[in-house]
């Protein structure tokens, strides 16, 4: 059986603090720190090259920490390796099932791996297939579910030895929206048990359903927040500006209108109250120069820009 230390006192399911990460002479990880709490669903939302895939491997002990310090459910990771993977549950991108085996029998592999057998593993079974709805597949074969059913296997197999932590690597990719639906009920309803759940994702729809997402970019924390809150620093209203001269019409936007303005790729971005009122005015102003003219409610991606200067790819 896993025996399990008492948390910490800070309360915090995983703190990071100053975590760098190196790979030769590229920087992936920049001075990274997070304190993310019991029974949350967090998303580390960020584009390829972001270091949200190192961060990852880091907090599942699959590489060695370089600098800083990590702790998973109270436990130093550098120090308690092997006490934190009894304590952590992982879901990989890649399919770990082996489909010529049955839901039971690959759930049964994975409890040998931490040494359940007999009634422990016949109830703890019978409890994770009820959780994730697959009482009624615990005897297909994995190469005949559908992708979403395989996920909800994977989660089944991730939370058998009762998991404080749960740890998903872009765990939507090749989901049909339906499954996604089904993954993200049963991510709540993990995190609804007291479960942190921490994920990794390239989508901003995905980030949004998250407690808290933290926005990585570069190697770095560049906001971290619940997804309202974030939204909320940038104001009420966005407006977005296309032209062929954009230097012209930042200078009339700034020195003659009085707005602020930032430049991501081929746009002009102005954030300011009222925004819906602004858009004739500023119609006007600018006439033929202007290709279009759109305003509407920030989201994820526009603090990203916001943060940045660059478009979320």
């Amino acid at each position: 059986m896993i025996t399990r230390p008492a948390d910490s006192s800070n309360n915090a399911s995983i703190v990071c603090d100053d975590v760098h990460h190196r790979y030769g002479d590229r920087e992936a990880l920049r001075g990274v720190n997070l304190s993310i709490r019991p029974g949350e669903i967090f998303a580390l939302l960020g584009p390829n090259g972001s270091g949200k895939t190192t961060l990852f491997r880091l907090l599942c002990t699959l590489v060695p920490i370089q600098r800083g310090r990590i702790e998973v459910a109270g436990l130093n990771v550098a120090s308690n390796t092997l006490d934190v993977r009894g304590r952590i549950g992982i879901v990989f991108q890649s399919p770990s099932l082996d489909k010529k085996l049955t839901v039971d029998e690959n759930i049964a592999c994975q409890a040998a791996l931490y040494g359940l057998s007999g009634a422990a593993l016949t109830a703890r079974r019978d409890e994770v297939l009820r959780q994730m709805k697959l009482t009624d597949r615990r005897g297909d074969f994995c190469e005949k579910l559908s992708g979403g059913l395989k996920r909800r296997v994977e989660l089944a197999k991730g939370m058998l030895h009762q998991p404080t932590v749960m740890l998903l690597d872009e765990p939507s990719t090749g989901l049909d929206p339906s499954a996604r639906l089904d993954l993200w009920q049963s991510l709540r309803a993990m995190a609804d048990q007291g479960i942190t759940v921490v994920l990794t994702t390239h989508l901003l729809e995905e980030a949004d359903k998250a407690d808290r997402v933290a926005i990585m970019f570069e190697g770095q924390v560049i906001a971290d927040g619940t997804p309202q809150s974030l939204r909320a620093e940038m104001g009420d209203g966005l407006i977005t500006i296309e032209s062929a001269d954009l230097d012209a019409v930042e200078k009339i936007l700034h020195d003659e209108m009085g707005l602020e303005t930032q430049r991501a790729s081929n746009q002009v971005r102005i954030r300011c109250a009222g925004a819906p009122a602004w858009v004739p005015k500023i119609a006007d102003r600018l006439g033929d120069s202007v290709h279009s003219i759109s305003v509407g409610r920030p989201g994820l991606e526009d603090v990203f820009i916001a943060k940045t200067g660059y478009h979320f790819d």
